[in-house]
């Protein structure tokens, strides 16, 4: 239904048009089906818009008869605010996020003449639901709310389902932080995204994301239902060096040498027991682990396997590198003759291990082995020229709130 008022009550002579801007609103009022990732459009005509409000609701009584068609999210879609651009004229806005499936959509929009004269018009229609076994949910995410991390944390988001439509989903994702930086978003596969900064973050800040996924097309007919949030902090800055034929590793915290550690690398006879040089970011870290080399393509009876007991493990690739004590290790600080792992003492192992956080930089030289960017967290190992020309969008973001390099909705809308 659509209906208008003004703030006179002179309506004029008879048959004359009412005073007052005309109002457009599309998905016009009474339509049904309509694609989430529509967007919603208000134009003005004989005045400026001064207000546009846009409220949705889904229920489980909007789902079809068969419980397939018409999906809901649970509840009315409130936070966050739904938001839209105006034109520099004032005669055009549309929305800056797609709609909730399966959801009643009720606009409301408000414009103005130059004599004063206000229109209002109330706009309804429905979006189209979606089956429960075609919506986009995110399965797991680097970091989570609440963590402290190092500077050269990625932000790491793996989804359910393959996703087609890269471009929307990047620009679905805002990241803002307290001291902006530029970044982008490059795909480890289909399902996996990553966003990194140009450089590494500043320490002792905080940084958001937000998941605008409900109503994104992440491929046909499959659609994000639901927002999230992630926020984080950057804590101190960590960055270690270590240039392999010295033997020993160099940590800096907040740009002040604090700690030199002999070390034994990768014997380097193969090419599983080589350290990898490049830019590592560290993932997790263990008080206690069992390494198996099986895990990594070596398996029992093959030519270099191993499995072992070790304390104070720090992860710095998937191809099996740790930081660890290795009090077995005789050639500590003079040779490398690790099987790729970096050897420390007991007491160094330890304190580099109770130091470390996830998103911690390692940056290694001087072996004949490089470190695959998607090997790990290794995403720095793509130069910021490589890391931009791999993004679907293909520019960068800004985070300093201001959005994301394009829009949301459907090819042609």
């Amino acid at each position: 239904m659509t209906t208008a008022c003004t703030t006179t009550d002179d309506a004029g002579p008879e048959g004359a048009a009412a005073p007052g801007p005309d109002i457009t609103v599309t998905p016009g009022p009474g339509a049904a089906s309509v694609a989430p990732n529509t967007p919603v459009r208000v134009e003005a005509a004989g005045g400026t818009i001064t207000d546009v409000r846009v409220e949705q609701a889904t229920a489980d009584e909007l789902a079809g008869a068969d419980g397939e068609a018409g999906g809901d999210t649970g509840a009315a879609v409130e936070e966050p605010a739904f938001t839209g651009t105006l034109s520099e004229d004032g005669t055009r806005w549309q929305s800056d996020w797609n709609l909730a499936p399966g959801a009643a959509v009720s606009v409301y929009a408000t414009a103005e003449d130059a004599d004063g004269e206000e229109t209002e018009v109330v706009a309804e229609f429905h979006t189209e639901g979606v089956a429960k076994d075609a919506r986009l949910a995110v399965v797991s995410n680097f970091p989570q709310t609440g963590d402290t991390v190092g500077v050269g944390m990625p932000v790491v988001v793996a989804f359910d389902r393959p996703v087609e439509n890269k471009v929307q989903v990047e620009n679905s994702i805002e990241v803002t932080s307290e001291h902006e930086v530029e970044g982008a978003w490059n795909w480890v596969d289909d399902e996996t995204a990553v966003f990194r900064p140009r450089e590494y973050w500043k320490p002792h800040q905080k940084v958001s994301v937000d998941l605008r996924l409900t109503g994104v097309e992440a491929a046909e007919g499959v659609y994000g239902v639901d927002d999230d949030r992630i926020d984080f902090e950057i804590g101190r800055e960590l960055i270690s060096t270590m240039h392999v034929p010295d033997h020993e590793l160099k940590v800096r915290v907040d740009g002040k040498a604090v700690r030199t550690i002999p070390v034994s690398n990768g014997k380097g006879q193969e090419r599983f027991n080589t350290t990898t040089s490049g830019t590592h970011i560290t993932m997790e870290k263990y008080a206690a682990l069992v390494m198996d080399s099986a895990t990594v393509g070596i398996p029992e009876g093959s030519p270099g396997h191993y499995r072992l007991d070790v304390d104070w493990a720090v992860r710095t690739s998937n191809s099996g590198e740790f930081t660890h004590a290795a009090p077995w290790n005789g050639n500590i600080g003079h040779a490398n003759t690790s099987n790729g792992c970096t050897n420390m003492s007991v007491e160094d192992a330890r304190w580099f291990h109770d130091k470390a956080l996830m998103g911690d930089v390692l940056e290694t030289t001087g072996t004949g082995r490089e470190l695959e960017w998607d090997n790990g967290w290794g995403f720095y190992q793509r130069s910021w020229k490589e890391w931009l020309e791999h993004s679907e969008t293909g520019e960068p973001q800004v985070t300093d709130g201001s959005g994301t390099p394009g829009g949301v909705h459907g090819e042609g809308l």
